[in-house]
């Protein structure tokens, strides 16, 4: 169920200045939208999650025009593709952290489980990452190629790009996209060990007893 566009801007404001201060994301290099009964609202283009106005949050109708506030952010299409392949989330967030960015520049042997399972937690949260070729930002085959796996993906790493999450809820997407970026970085410390996986019957156990 979406909420009201008031409670929606004062998380958005909310969680993005806390996303920002604990350095997940930098400049200008990251949107987030929320669900409302009207359409969307969604960080404007070339804005700062360290300091967003809630005067200044794009709402968007279910056509995509802009109600009000300032030009929305061009990766709209891009949070919309996911939506209309997940029409039970509300909130969408894409950055560039640092991990999560860096994984998307590797190669990748499962694009439809493209993060290690170390832990319990990202299974957890998002279920399986899946991975989508490069495309330029705004590019629409960018958000083609995010529609096509978003069905049964909540998290997507866009190669040469980074990480776009999807939730029911704006703190679930919040608490996704952070526990993916940690992923990433025991991705990272792990690569060039011989790390412990969990196993398959332990994955399916943990997705059989985690609640959507």
């Amino acid at each position: 169920m979406s909420i009201d566009e008031q409670t929606a801007k004062d998380k958005i404001v909310q969680y993005a200045r806390s996303i920002f201060e604990r350095g997940l994301t930098s400049g200008a290099s990251a949107n987030m939208s929320v669900r409302i009964d009207s359409g969307w609202v969604i960080t404007p283009t070339n804005t700062c999650f360290g300091f967003l106005r809630e005067d200044e949050l794009s709402v968007i109708d279910h056509d995509g025009n802009l109600i009000r506030g300032s030009k929305a952010s061009k990766e709209f299409t891009l949070h919309k593709a996911m939506y209309d392949k997940r029409p039970q989330d509300n909130c969408i967030i894409h950055l560039h952290s640092t991990y999560a960015t860096a994984w998307s520049c590797l190669p990748v042997d499962n694009l439809a489980d493209c993060v290690p399972t170390y832990t319990p937690y990202l299974t957890m949260r998002l279920g399986a990452i899946a991975c989508v070729p490069y495309f330029a930002p705004g590019d629409l085959g960018l958000a083609g190629a995010v529609g096509e796996v978003a069905t049964k993906h909540a998290g997507v790493i866009m190669a040469n790009h980074g990480p776009i999450v999807s939730a029911k809820t704006i703190d679930a997407c919040v608490y996704g996209m952070e526990e993916l970026e940690e992923s990433c970085k025991l991705a990272f410390m792990l690569n060039t060990k011989q790390p412990r996986l969990l196993t398959k019957i332990q994955i399916n156990h943990l997705k059989q007893n985690t609640k959507p």
